[in-house]
């Protein structure tokens, strides 16, 4: 029986967020790693309120960063190794829709979690209350095209035994638009300035990289798997 499209998005994705929820160890490392490297930069620096919150942009933007590289390398290593890949593959469902499911939750488990913590972090580091909405909503934005972008990597690297640094290595100079303009806006909105043409930008990347990854990391699978 052949199952719709919108029907076999859901089950992919309802599938990879039970998988994610019976491994919390996966689900929490990111999470503890943002909170220990954002962390450690007051505990090493002087506790001054004015230093903290200038530096706050650039250590928040780098720890969630750093944090959601940390799960990306088991994107589709895990379905490539007990053949979950090629069953999908044999599926009929058209691959560009399996990495949009399969991504998208990776960044509800990875990317939104570092979201939502990063108030209290930001508390932290001194960041006012009023700028939370534009630091959060930077931060959607830019992990949101980090999975993306995570999602090319992964799929060019999954067949390789230990791809996590070449991943990383992928990934990381890609994302570099994402750290200057959204530390940009975070500054901005700290500083009482309009953050509007640093998100611009960060959503215009993030609806490139939502428009042409899926294809990207549906084609690097199908050299990897075939």
């Amino acid at each position: 029986m052949s199952v719709s499209l919108w029907s076999g998005l859901t089950l992919v994705l309802r599938r990879d967020l039970a998988l994610s929820l019976r491994r919390p160890d996966q689900l929490i490392q990111p999470l503890v790693f943002f909170l220990i490297v954002t962390t450690l930069f007051p505990l090493s620096l002087s506790p001054e309120p004015s230093l903290l919150r200038q530096m706050a942009p650039g250590v928040l933007w780098v720890g969630a960063l750093l944090a959601a590289l940390l799960s990306m390398d088991g994107l589709f290593r895990g379905d490539a190794e007990d053949g979950t890949l090629e069953q999908l593959l044999l599926s009929g469902q058209a691959l560009g829709a399996i990495v949009v499911a399969k991504t998208f939750a990776h960044w509800l488990v990875s990317g939104a979690a570092l979201v939502l913590m990063a108030p209290l972090v930001a508390t932290a580091l001194g960041v006012p209350v009023g700028a939370f909405p534009v630091m959060m909503l930077s931060l959607g934005l830019g992990t949101l095209t980090l999975s993306w972008l995570g999602a090319i990597g992964a799929g060019l690297t999954v067949g390789l035994r230990r791809g996590g640094v070449l991943l990383s290595l992928i990934v990381l100079p890609l994302a570099m638009p994402l750290l200057i303009f959204g530390a940009n806006a975070t500054d901005r909105a700290i500083g009482g300035e309009s953050a509007a043409g640093a998100l611009y930008f960060l959503a215009s990347l993030c609806l490139f990289t939502t428009t042409l990854a899926p294809f990207a990391a549906a084609a690097a699978l199908r050299i990897t798997v075939e």
